[in-house]
């Protein structure tokens, strides 16, 4: 924000929005290592939202996340598509994880195997 020339109440501004969307504001001046993963997956997100994209792209967004943390993180960016608008293109290997996609297009090898809505 800084480099697009955001000014730094605007940037405040921001940054206070994006925490408490992602449900962490009272985590703001905390450091990484004093952050669980799902945590340090929000504030990830956190960092994409104050740009505001209108496309979030996830690599593995769950990967390293306990299956609780990682039903969590999903159903929040349920609520981001839903409720921001913002669409979500995600990879994953995670059958489970997918199946909150609305639509899932699944590869092999470079090559597509199916292109499923739902």
């Amino acid at each position: 924000m800084l480099y697009s020339g955001v000014p730094k109440q605007e940037r405040a501004h921001r940054i206070q929005h994006a925490l408490r969307v992602v449900g962490i504001s009272e985590k703001a001046r905390a450091h990484p290592n004093q952050l669980s993963g799902g945590q340090q997956q929000r504030v990830a997100i956190a960092r994409a939202l104050v740009n505001r994209p209108s496309l979030l792209l996830a690599d593995e967004p769950t990967g390293n996340l306990d299956s609780s943390t990682s039903e969590e993180i999903m159903g929040f960016l349920q609520l981001l598509n839903r409720d921001e608008g913002i669409t979500l293109v995600m990879v994953t290997h995670e059958h489970d994880i997918a199946a909150y996609a609305s639509r899932a297009i699944h590869m092999k090898d470079g090559l597509i195997l199916s292109d499923e809505c739902s």
